[in-house]
């Protein structure tokens, strides 16, 4: 028996054999399909497709044979990934290289026919191959069979792979998302309780008399405040659209616009201010909890960028067979036609005539929520006009 030497490629070979994640692992029908297909082409009662590893020949789809794998010593196979073409041994008892293999000696088997599986880098992976127990050939046809198959068979190793990379590449990004998620809620919630010390300190300060300010300082002072709240409002935003996910996984429920509106202007509007339900509709089996952040959002955005006296946000609402329809429209300043494809990424700084500048959370969080809920989102709006965000969700 005669066995070949290793190449000076086989270390490689070997790793890039294994980044396919294929040893060791089950059955799989489409190798398995591939397999008997290639039996029935060869008309042989044995054939296999084979990984040759770095001791052992692993079969990942077997027939005609119990095991799934074999010594890489006895192995015809292991002189097939040494070839650019098919290896073909017509009666293997009048062969040197097997005459006396334990195949052969005591497993009688006497015909092969493999072809390696030779990947994009040109390595050999392993083979697809025959046996049996007779001396015999393969016409023209078969052996054509077998060369197509086996770049079939490399094709399913590198779909495998690529599906491997991926699901690699979501669990990473996943894992990052979380950390990233446990980091915004850290962060956020070790500089409120600072913010909320500033603010009580200048309220203090304005509530104490026998403090006499300067202009300049009554200036100060008023920047000291708002910039408080602008970061205030900054981390409640980052907090929200982190934590938008928790409100998908809330129980669907049933209840009427009219009730959710209601709830919404007792935190939002203020005495001069009017929100207007359109029309009042029953909501069936209905992710309440996000419904209510999308809606709260958009009315607040509507609110806070709106120069009238009397401020007024409109709710309409309608339906078809697949989606529930808003429309959350309002008599605010309105948003320029070149800034409206900005309005909903995140952290893209905007600044509005007012002098109030966004940075798009609150927006973003409503996006990232219809999405999730199956629907779209869109805008209408024109500079001093007033804007009308329009969105569904799936039913």
């Amino acid at each position: 028996m005669i066995t070949p030497e290793l190449t000076r490629t086989e270390e490689e070979r070997i790793n890039s054999l294994r980044t396919y994640k294929i040893l060791d692992t089950l059955p799989e029908t489409d190798f398995d399909n591939i397999n008997k297909l290639v039996a029935m082409i060869c008309d042989v009662p044995i054939s296999l497709i084979a990984l040759m590893d770095e001791k052992r020949n692993f079969f990942k789809s077997h027939l005609g044979i119990p095991f799934n794998e074999s010594p890489r010593e006895i192995s015809f196979c292991n002189h097939t990934i040494l070839e650019d073409d098919l290896l073909i041994v017509n009666d293997a008892r009048e062969d040197e290289r097997f005459h006396d293999n334990p195949l052969v000696t005591e497993n009688k088997v006497v015909f092969y026919a493999g072809a390696p599986l030779i990947n994009k880098e040109g390595l050999a992976l392993g083979t697809i191959c025959v046996y049996d127990f007779k001396p015999r050939d393969l016409d023209d046809h078969q052996k054509e069979a077998l060369r197509i198959l086996a770049v079939q068979v490399v094709n399913l190793f590198e779909l495998r792979k690529k599906n491997i990379l991926q699901e690699d590449a979501e669990r990473e990004l996943k894992q990052r998302y979380e950390h990233l998620n446990d980091f915004a809620g850290h962060v956020s919630h070790d500089l409120k309780s600072p913010l909320a010390n500033i603010e009580s300190l200048t309220n203090l300060l304005r509530a104490d008399e026998s403090n006499v300010f300067s202009e300049e300082s009554l200036e100060f002072l008023n920047y000291i405040e708002e910039s408080t709240n602008i970061l205030k409002d900054y981390i409640d935003g980052i907090l929200m659209y982190y934590k938008a996910d928790e409100l998908l996984k809330r129980n669907t429920e049933d209840f009427s616009l009219s009730e959710l509106t209601e709830d919404i202007e007792n935190i939002l509007i203020q005495k001069n201010d009017e929100l207007i339900l359109t029309e009042d509709a029953i909501m069936k089996n209905v992710n309440k909890a996000a419904l209510s952040q999308i809606l709260i959002n958009l009315v607040d955005n509507a609110l806070k960028y709106n120069d009238k006296q009397r401020k007024v946000v409109e709710i309409s609402y309608t339906s078809d067979l697949f989606h529930h329809k808003f429309t959350v429209s309002d008599n605010g300043i309105g948003i320029p036609k070149d800034k409206q494809e900005f309005v909903f990424k995140i952290f893209k700084t905007l600044k509005k005539d007012s002098g109030k500048t966004s940075t798009g959370i609150g927006l973003s969080t409503v996006k990232n929520l219809v999405e999730k809920l199956g629907g779209t989102i869109s805008i209408e709006s024109e500079k001093g006009n007033g804007s009308a965000f329009s969105f569904t969700i799936a039913k």
